[in-house]
């Protein structure tokens, strides 16, 4: 387990696909923040789960806006930020906790949402480093650009979240080709050219 949230009280940090949920239930997870397409039916995994709080937000991972489609908006990153408070409000309550962060894949939105949780719980981490341990957590995280253009914004990182990133994209293209391929035909061609 990657330890990186003590002050939240949090010792284990989770990011998986719908998939892999069932492989978690045995793990104690005492959060769950779910990030699902709209038009998704709940998910009864969860119902194997012991106690634990959960929020879900639901829109689509995509970049630009499209038709039929909900694009990651401010707002949902701010709720994002809330459930990073909320976190935070019950550390008193708590002697460890385990935070599973999960969207389709676990690729894209979950991994954007937890670098945001890590982001807002060490103000003071270097950038690169926050990705660094995304890495350690999730090694094949493609985080949703445009939330974390709304990270930096929310959180006041003046930009620096969105460069690391583009450092952070050159990495795994330099690491995991097939991202090249991929990205490609999920119309993500524009995080592909940011990566430096």
């Amino acid at each position: 387990p990657v330890t990186l949230m003590q002050s939240l009280s949090i010792s284990t940090l989770t990011i998986c696909g719908i998939e892999e949920l069932p492989a978690h239930s045995i793990r104690r997870v005492t959060h769950v923040l779910s990030v699902l397409d709209p038009d998704l039916p709940e998910i009864d995994t969860f119902g194997t789960y012991g106690e634990h709080h959960r929020v879900t937000l639901r829109f689509h991972d995509i970049i630009d806006p499209a038709a039929g489609k909900i694009h990651p908006e401010p707002r949902h990153v701010e709720q994002i930020l809330q459930f990073g408070e909320s976190l935070r409000d019950g550390l008193a309550e708590r002697v460890e906790g385990h935070l599973l962060v999960h969207c389709h894949m676990g690729i894209s939105r979950s991994t954007a949402a937890m670098l945001t949780l890590m982001a807002q719980n060490d103000a003071v981490a270097d950038e690169d480093e926050l990705f660094e341990r995304l890495r350690g957590v999730r090694p094949q995280a493609w985080p949703n650009s445009v939330m974390i253009g709304f990270a930096d914004a929310q959180l006041g990182r003046g930009g620096r979240l969105v460069e690391a990133l583009r450092r952070h994209y050159g990495r795994q293209l330099e690491l995991q080709p097939q991202f090249t391929d991929w990205m490609t035909r999920l119309g993500r061609g524009r995080e592909l050219e940011m990566a430096i």
